[in-house]
Formats: structure tokens, sequence, C-alpha cells
């Protein structure tokens, strides 16, 4: 199906179209349409139109209303202030508009029809590291980007560019060749993926720990273990088939943290800095022969007038060192090789803290000058913000230590599992229901929490906020989701159906013409790589069904049966935006809680 005008837009076009005849010689206009609290959208293009035509703006309104089409859309128009146009729509073309949204499975979100195939960098974790808060934001905002992104029509390709080489592998390596049967544990049950991630991390740490007690206290053992390094980089079969130990064990780990999360990380997008490391030779030397990179004092740097150090002197970015080694910036300006030549990418998000920042402008800016980067090709980064703890600072433990994110998953869903028991009886859970509804309750009050805030901000981490029943909480949200379902239950025979004939009272009107913002939201979330614009619909959306409910009743009191079924088929689409809007974000929502 087709997507489905919103009610904004087909306003929009009357008065632009009313623009033009009014003063053809102007050319096209822009409405510049919002949603008011003096009517249901407010137009104030007149104005900026008036000026440039050197005319009177209230004349200019006034024959702009003369000459626009209501066409059954639009009910009453009057002119405001200097020339605004406040325009309130009909009560039918309310309804009209969301039947056709209801008839089709998308809810009438438009398809992007020039979309393009974007590579989306995030959920980054580190061979051999426990995951902790930190890695929480690129995995939530990324994952709700892809949906997202996905949903609108872009062709999306999944990234998780993780840390797995570098000279610490070195160390561990040589210390596993010496003890072979450090990281040796019973294999669980494929079923138990949590059991068996949480034994590899258990492994991963202590045999970190103890190559690292050995490497700062054993000169002799820090000689091999740098000399294994060069092995590693070498391609030396033994060393790489023990460095491939060490991904395969975190993987296992990683992937029960993200099974945790309710998010799907398959294998093959799981490429990390060593993925690159064929490439990284002809990048420099593309560079280098392209004059984009200089040698300075042996290693071969990117320099720029704008970015400079406290000494006043600009600031490098070193794509190989002097003693030959590759930084960061070579393997990521051959991700960025790799995914506009290979994988035909017109954009490239990196979902990253907001700390890298200057680290990405380099590396974009670079890229852009060796021509790998164009007006055809686009790279952002999404920086985010710093998780923090309610006293403002960081999250951290009380030892100071940055907290382990299975502990902070375990933590959530347990306090949620807690809530969703205390209402268990009232609507007839089974000890199964309790134990699912907490894990979705958990993890999605998590995700919201994250996801509610705008990217680039800091949020506080408070889990009794976060699985309140009331305030901006995913809780708040998903409770609303199971309220239109139990209504609907409860409705029994009767049937939802729209009926465009009828006068809506004010709660309905306010209901419907947000319901019929959903496609237009969704499109600007995805153009302006912005979740949190999701979130904030969703829960407007809850708080105006609550109202609806609270004025406009739909089973007790049985309203007369047209009013009742327009009511439940306005509950029906509520409920229908509702999932479909969680789901983007990666947030279930339960039938019963």
């Amino acid at each position: 199906m087709a997507s489905v005008p919103s009610l904004a837009s087909s306003v929009e076009q009357r008065v632009a179209d009313a623009l033009v005849s009014a003063l053809p010689e102007a050319g096209a206009a822009d409405p510049l349409l919002r949603r008011s609290d003096r009517a249901d959208f407010q137009a104030n293009g007149i104005l900026a139109l008036a000026k440039k035509a050197k005319a009177n703006p209230r004349e200019l309104a006034a024959t702009v209303l003369e000459g626009l089409d209501k066409g059954g859309v639009i009910k009453e128009v009057e002119v405001s202030g200097p020339g605004f146009l406040n325009i309130t729509v009909s009560d039918g073309a309310i309804i009209s508009t969301l039947a056709a949204r209801a008839a089709d499975d998308r809810l009438g979100v438009p398809l992007n029809a020039s979309a393009g195939t974007t590579v989306i960098d995030y959920a980054q974790p580190n061979v051999a590291k426990e995951m902790h808060v930190g890695h929480l934001r690129s995995a939530v905002i990324g994952a709700a980007m892809v949906e997202i992104l996905e949903f609108t029509g872009e062709t999306v390709i999944r990234r998780h560019h993780i840390g797995d080489w570098g000279t610490q592998f070195g160390m561990l390596i040589q210390y596993l060749l010496e003890h072979p049967h450090e990281l040796d544990h019973k294999a669980a049950a494929d079923s138990d993926t949590q059991a068996s991630g949480e034994e590899a991390m258990s492994n991963l740490n202590r045999l970190y720990k103890a190559s690292r007690a050995l490497f700062d206290s054993d000169e002799e053992f820090k000689t091999r273990a740098r000399a294994r390094v060069v092995d590693l980089q070498a391609g030396d079969p033994q060393t790489l088939a023990m460095w491939q130990r060490f991904v395969d064990e975190s993987k296992i780990y990683f992937y029960s943290v993200f099974n945790k999360l309710d998010m799907d990380i398959q294998d093959p997008d799981v490429i990390g800095e060593s993925g690159y490391n064929d490439m990284l030779v002809e990048t420099c030397k593309l560079l280098e022969e392209s004059g984009v990179a200089v040698r300075s004092n042996g290693a071969l740097c990117v320099f720029f007038d704008e970015y400079k150090g406290p000494d006043g002197n600009p600031t490098p970015l070193i794509v190989q060192k002097s003693d030959g080694g590759f930084g960061y910036a070579a393997t990521d300006l051959s991700a960025i090789r790799d995914r506009v030549s290979g994988l035909s990418a017109t954009s490239l998000i990196y979902v990253v803290d907001a700390r890298q920042s200057l680290h990405f402008k380099m590396v974009f800016e670079t890229a852009r000058r060796a021509g790998w980067l164009n007006e055809d090709v686009k790279a952002v980064q999404l920086a985010f913000g710093t998780v923090l703890g309610k006293d403002g600072k960081p999250f951290k433990t009380r030892e100071g230590e940055t907290v382990r994110l299975v502990d902070l998953l375990d933590e959530a869903v347990d306090r949620a599992t807690a809530v969703v028991r205390e209402k268990a009886e009232k609507v007839g859970l089974t000890e199964a229901e309790i134990v699912e509804n907490g894990q979705y309750v958990g993890i999605g009050a998590v995700k919201y929490a994250d996801l509610s805030t705008s990217a680039a901000r800091d949020y506080k981490f408070d889990l009794d906020q976060m699985v309140s029943l009331n305030g901006d909480t995913s809780v708040y949200l998903q409770y609303a989701y199971a309220r239109i379902r139990s209504i609907l239950r409860k409705a029994g025979d009767r049937e939802p159906a729209a009926h465009p004939e009828l006068e809506l009272a004010p709660a309905e009107r306010a209901l419907g013409l947000h319901l019929d913002a959903f496609g237009e939201l969704i499109g600007e979330a995805a153009a302006e790589y912005a979740p949190h614009k999701v979130a904030a619909y969703l829960y407007q959306l809850s708080s105006l069904f609550t109202t609806f409910y609270t004025e406009c009743p739909v089973i007790k009191p049985e309203p007369e049966q047209v009013v009742g079924e327009n009511r439940l088929f306005l509950c029906d689409l509520t409920a229908r935006t509702l999932t479909k809007g969680m789901s983007l974000l990666g947030i279930r929502t339960p039938e019963k809680l």
C-alpha cells in the first residue's frame, strides 16, 4: 500500500497552493506549518513572503484565505496577529486519515524512495575484556537506529568493530602457551548461553590478571610477550590459532550479554580491527603518495590547521607510528575504504562515545582529502554522552570500578520482576508470564532510559525511576499498551470501526491528530538519527491515551454503538502504533501487565 499523507502534509500543500495563487510572481513558498495551541495548525509563512514581496501581511493572508481549497479537510481558518493562519481540520478528515493508516500494515509510514545503503558501526566490545556500562549506549542506540532506518527503507549493514588486535594479545597468548589449560572450561549446553558466557568471561578475566601480573614482575616473560606480538603481526600460524581462541571465547561472552539485552548480533557482522590488517600498508601508501599524509619524525601523519594542541602546534592524526606500527586511524581509514568501495555504502554511521569526536573528525576529513568520502557518501559520528550515577558523576561501583554490564542488567530485571509480581494476581499472570514480563520490563527500562535522552547528552542511571509506573518510563508505555489490549478483550463481540461522520470530543481529536503524526515522526527520526524523538512521541501518545480513556468511556458506561466502535478503533490504532514504535526502539510490549 502507498504511504498515507498526514493531515499536516495535506494542509501544508493546500496552503502552499493558495500562496502561489495569491502571489504567483514570488514562486513557491514554504507555509511554515506547525502544530498550535490556538488551533490544530498555524501557518506562519505568509510573513516572510509578504516581506519579500513588500506586501501587507494581513492583506496577503486574507487573499490566501480566500483562495484556500478546504476540500473537506479544513474546517475553519482565521487570520491571526500580523498574518498567521490558524487552521482547524474537520473531524471527518481526522478519522478518515486514521482509517487509511489502520488499513496499512506499516501504519502509513512512507518508504524513502531515495534510500541508500547505510553501514552502521555500533556495539564494539573488546576481546578478552568485560563489557561494562560504557558499552551500553553504543549497543542500544545503534540497534534502535538499525530498526528505524530499515523500517524507512534503508538497506542497513551492521558492523561490530570489536577490539581484537593490539599489544596486549602478545602477553595473553604467551601466557596461554606457557599455561595451556587456563582457558579450559566445561562446555555449557547450547541452550545455556548465559552460563556459558559468564564462564567464558570468568576464564578470560583470570587469565588477563595472571598474565598482567607476570608481565609486570618478570622481565624475561615481558621480552617473550613482546616477541609474541611480532609473531602475531607476522601471521605465525600457532600464534594466530591462540589468538583465535581468545576471539572465540570472547564471542561466547559477548553474545550472552547481547542476548540479555534482547539484541540480535550475527557472527558475519562482527568484523574487528583485525579484519582490516591486510589493507593497512596500502592505506598508508595511498595517503603518502597522494600527499594527504606526510612523514614527521618518522611517523606518517595528517595535519589540520583547525586542530591544535595546548602548545598551539597542529595536532596530527597519526596513521603509522615511527616504529612501523599502525594506530587506530589506519584501521578506521581502511574500514572506510572497505565500506565505501566493498559494501557500496552511501552513509556511514559511527555510534561512538563523544570523547572520540576529535579522532573521528580527523579520520573523516582525511578520508575526504583522499577521495574515499565524497558528496555521494556521508560519514556521521552519532556521538553519545556518559552514563552517570545518581550523584551526577560517571557511574562507578563503590570501589570506584566501572559497573559490569551484566550486573546492571540482572538488577534491572530483578527490580522489574518484583514490580510485575506485585500486580500479577490482579491481571492473572502465571509464574512463567511473571518471569518473561520481568525480562521485558527490566531490559525495556534500561533501553528506554537511554533512548529517551538525546544521544549527545549524559544521563543519570536510576533504576528506581526506570521501573516506575509513573512518569516518562518504558513501564508507563508498556502498561498503556497492556491496558488497551485488556480493553479490547473486554469489548467482547464489539469490533473497532472508524466512523468519520461522528463529531469528536476534544480528547479524541488530540489523540487522533497525534496518531496521524506517526509517519512523519519516524521519517524525521531516521533523517536526524534521533531515536529519542520516537521515545518522546510514544510517551506523549500514552499520555494522550490516558486522558482520552479518562474522558471518553469505551467499555463502562457503554457508549452508543457507533461512538463505542469509533473509540475502540482509536484504542486499537493506539495499541498498534505503540507496539510498532516500541519495537523500533528494541523494546517488547507484553499483552498483559
